[in-house]
């Protein structure tokens, strides 16, 4: 990956306005059709592991640099970073579980999970996780997983769910209103010829976890 995308975005987070970005459109654009072949290469290397990826469009994947600011209160109107969610049956749309590519200056990171499910969905990934803690723990508390991620992250409930015992020793996993780890990336890293084939390392490790957390995805839509 060149390093002319952070140095954009470097520039971007400086000038964040529609009359700069006019000006710099075109490099945009090149940088952004850059970043789609990489997505691309991506999803058909997760795709020999992780078959439902095979045949995804990486601009289904892609968000757009376009921010909505029809309800906040920060009024800048791009995004200073070039996020890509992967997975089958919709992209970035999906409700399914994924792998996440996030390229920002200094704050770049591999991750993947389910992340704001619904809310009748995560009531379902909990209780599949409560009804199946032995599989769940065996795939987060596995050396090389513990080794590539972060420990789970994302919002959490101040309370225990309804429905679960209060005193569970897995308080902390039920609380979670994600289920998401990531991998702290620096710039150079993007930067080295190697660093599809690290992430690709990366996204196998997390196959497991997409998986299990899938079959309830799965069986809430009807398909199991």
């Amino acid at each position: 990956m060149s390093t002319e995308l952070f140095d954009f975005l470097r520039e971007l987070k400086e000038n964040n306005n529609r009359e700069w970005f006019k000006q710099h459109k075109q490099r945009y654009d090149q940088l952004r059709s850059q970043h789609i072949r990489e997505v691309q290469d991506l999803i058909e290397r997760i795709a020999v592991f992780d078959p439902e990826i095979a045949g995804l469009d990486a601009k289904s994947c892609i968000y757009r640099i376009y921010r909505d600011i029809r309800f906040s209160n920060d009024k800048t109107p791009y995004k200073t970073h070039f996020g890509a969610y992967m997975t089958g049956h919709g992209g970035r749309t999906s409700f399914y579980s994924g792998y996440y590519l996030h390229l920002e200056p200094d704050n770049s990171f591999i991750s993947g999970g389910c992340w704001q499910p619904p809310p009748a969905l995560l009531k379902k990934e909990r209780q599949d996780i409560y009804n199946n803690m032995d599989e769940f723990l065996e795939i987060i508390e596995n050396k090389e997983f513990k080794n590539t991620f972060s420990e789970l992250e994302g919002e959490t409930t101040k309370r225990m769910p309804e429905g679960f015992p209060a005193d569970s020793p897995h308080a902390a996993i039920l609380k979670h209103k994600d289920f998401i780890v990531s991998a702290p990336k620096p710039d150079a890293f993007f930067a080295s010829n190697n660093w599809q084939d690290i992430a690709i390392e990366y996204f196998k490790t997390l196959y497991p976890f997409n998986k299990f957390l899938n079959y309830t995805v799965k069986e809430f839509l009807g398909f199991v």
